[in-house]
């Protein structure tokens, strides 16, 4: 049974009840709210500023000229998400905020903190409604379950109320007509300038998209692009902010730079993604689907993020597209965001690792580990099952609210294993398995403090709670450190890998909601050790200094 939305605050009411352009939406009036009662929750120094640079020097005069096009494209994105998660992003709903407040506002892009299980921050706004903004405040699931429009399932649509009070889907590219022409107009604009053909096409038929909805040719043309060295991921993607029913994409961007040298190091990977798919250790109906072969590994420097990908904890790597007909079809791009994964390793990981890893393991905490890990990560989406083997559709459609949190604990423990088959194969060379496990389990303590509420941090607990349960990863009560047992990790790899695998094929909804009831949490001896992390001040993820005057570059005109 599909659960009631949550009643939304009253500003909130005046915002969902807009429908149309998102700018049509009624002012919202500031709450009266004194600030000292909020300054405990408002935390913006979890966040340490990273100023997202690369060296453009290898860039040509033409792209050098598209990077101000596309970070501005990519800005207009920042907009929609705004209307998306909670409203205008000026409609800070407190009166005479402190500056904190409306820097902690902006950081989670509404009055919730999306690394405390949304809690919020600010008086009076009451609980985040699980479907955000995608939905009406007062539409109940019997309402929704009752209408029989297809469309309100579909990635791409608002669901409003009509004049008569019924509900209605409106089209992205109709309810933020105006936005979504002038960021359409920029990749115009940027393919007319762009010389690589590829890129060329993709920002062509990326605008087409973004202006149709139909999204289809422009991701076949992304994944058709070789040779360009400026790249941008543009449009509504991902669906972990609608916690209602995974349906609604929210919008985002990145602007990134290939790192060529790097880029050269990964490439052979993915052509291995059919032999790793037939070896997976989970029964053969599970594994019967054949990867796309032709898909592409890169290492990138990321000099612009927005929307969705801006709010909260920053991914780190990105796997795409989503379509899953295209994925078996054609394969992915996985793109590593290079800058931004070593400011975190540097900053955040070897400082946790140095508080929660036994002392005599620090030593396998290696940014080289870190970044294979993250990388296959990524290169395993693109593994396992898309499509039910019982008649239950798509693993996405079948899995509702829990499919987001469990693809990535798919993807974390698949990553693992192809570590571990790689090496055993001689195609990973460097260091040893025991420097992917522990810098593993030092990733999985720093992305736990993203919360239990984000799909990322569900998974994060997941495979914390299973391997602990395993033995794979034990606690020494003196020195409050963790320590990784090499064979019980390797075994509880493949356990867990079997596991998940099996409850995506079967479309297990309910055996999903118990596996996450009981391991998707954090429980109270690991939160005690998270709070050293507080104590010692330790940031818990990055916000970043970006734009063009950070990249030294004029502004689009």
């Amino acid at each position: 049974m599909l659960k009631l939305l949550p009643q939304a605050p009253f500003a909130l009411l005046m915002l969902f009840a807009a429908c149309g352009q998102p700018g049509a939406a009624p002012q919202q009036d500031a709450l009266e709210v004194d600030s000292a009662t909020v300054d405990a929750r408002v935390r913006p120094n979890i966040y340490v500023p990273v100023r997202l640079t690369t060296d453009l020097s290898a860039l040509d005069s033409t792209d050098r000229q598209l990077l101000p096009l596309l970070i501005q494209a990519a800005s207009i994105m920042d907009t929609l998400f705004w209307h998306e998660a909670w409203g205008a992003p000026d409609s800070l709903p407190m009166a005479h905020a402190d500056p904190d407040v409306a820097r902690f506002f902006h950081m989670n892009y509404g009055p919730w903190d999306r690394l405390a299980g949304d809690a919020p921050f600010i008086d009076g706004v009451g609980a985040k409604p699980k479907g955000a903004r995608f939905y009406p405040a007062d539409m109940t699931a019997e309402e929704f379950d009752a209408w029989g429009d297809s469309a309100k399932s579909s990635l791409y649509t608002m669901v409003r109320r009509d004049a008569a009070g019924k509900l209605k889907a409106v089209p992205y590219h109709l309810y933020f007509k105006a936005n979504i022409g002038r960021a359409a107009a920029l990749l115009e604009q940027a393919a007319g300038i762009a010389k690589d053909k590829g890129l060329k096409a993709y920002l062509a038929a990326r605008a087409k998209a973004l202006r149709t909805d139909d999204y289809k040719a422009s991701d076949l043309a992304w994944l058709n692009m070789r040779d360009n060295a400026v790249g941008l991921i543009i449009g509504p993607i991902e669906t972990y902010e609608d916690q209602l029913y995974g349906f609604k994409a929210a919008h985002e961007a990145y602007v990134v730079v290939k790192d060529k040298a790097w880029t050269a190091r990964l490439e052979r990977f993915a052509k291995l993604l059919p032999e790793l798919q037939r070896g997976l250790p989970v029964a053969e109906a599970y594994k019967r689907e054949k990867p796309g072969s032709d898909s592409q590994l890169g290492a990138y420097d990321a000099v612009y993020y927005a929307g969705d990908a801006n709010a909260g904890g920053k991914t780190i790597a990105v796997n795409l597209p989503n379509d899953e007909g295209i994925q078996l079809a054609k394969g992915t791009r996985r793109l590593q965001l290079k800058n931004v994964m070593k400011a975190k390793f540097d900053q955040i990981m070897v400082p946790i690792a140095d508080q929660l890893m036994a002392e005599d393991q620090r030593k396998h905490i290696t940014f080289d580990a870190f970044f294979q890990n993250v990388m296959f990560h990524e290169v395993a989406h693109g593994l396992g099952i898309k499509n039910t083997i019982n008649g239950r559709g798509k693993v996405r459609d079948a899995l509702l609210e829990e499919a987001g949190a469990l693809e990535e604990g798919k993807a974390d423990i698949l990553g693992l294993y192809m570590v571990e088959q790689l090496r055993d194969r001689g195609e990973i060379t460097d260091g040893e398995v025991m420097d992917n496990y522990v810098t593993f389990m030092a990733s999985v303590f720093r992305s736990v403090r993203f919360g239990a509420s984000d799909a990322h941090g569900r998974a994060n607990m997941l495979r914390f709670n299973y391997f602990q349960d395993a033995g794979a990863i034990v606690r020494d009560a003196a020195t409050g450190t963790y320590r990784v047992d090499a064979p019980k990790m390797h075994k509880a790899i493949a356990d867990l890998a079997g596991l998940i695998l099996k409850l995506q094929g079967d479309g297990d909804l309910e055996g999903v909601r118990a596996l996450m009831a009981k391991q998707g949490s954090v429980k109270p001896e690991l939160q005690k050790d998270l709070d050293r992390l507080k104590a010692a001040k330790i940031p818990v993820d990055v916000v970043f200094e970006q734009g063009t005057q950070v990249l030294g570059l004029n502004a689009a005109r």
